[in-house]
């Protein structure tokens, strides 16, 4: 089994795309008005919007963004991150922190309310994991 894509449905899909595009630094590719995609090497960032959970079930159409799961990307430098996130969002959890498992990280949230890491290894043990 390989997980291949995290999707986010929201409420806004065009200032959903726009957030992740200018926080990821990636250009997504949209399939319809409703869907696009933004793909990385190890896994795709998909955004859909609210219409499209009709396609599973009628009572699943709501997005309130979500508290109990944080969507996490690698960066070579958190600090600087940070330096050019908070000029995107005042939704900032928690300031660049050096974790107890040895990873340096920067809590906010999207437009939608869920939960982002931007994170580098900075002690031994945490630069080995992901070297």
């Amino acid at each position: 089994m390989k997980l291949t894509s995290l999707r986010i449905i929201t409420k806004d899909i065009q200032q959903s795309v726009a957030f992740y595009e200018k926080a990821i630094g990636l250009t997504a590719q949209w399939y319809t008005e409703d869907f696009a995609e933004l793909s990385a090497s190890s896994i795709t960032l998909a955004i859909g919007s609210t219409r499209t959970m009709k396609m599973f079930g009628e009572n699943l159409t709501g997005s309130t963004g979500g508290k109990n799961s944080i969507i996490e990307f690698l960066v070579a430098n958190v600090d600087d991150e940070y330096e050019r996130i908070k000029e995107m969002t005042t939704d900032i959890i928690q300031q660049p922190t050096t974790m107890p498992w040895g990873n340096r990280s920067l809590l906010f949230c999207d437009p939608d309310g869920n939960l982002i890491n931007f994170f580098t290894p900075v002690s031994v043990e945490a630069i080995k994991k992901f070297s």
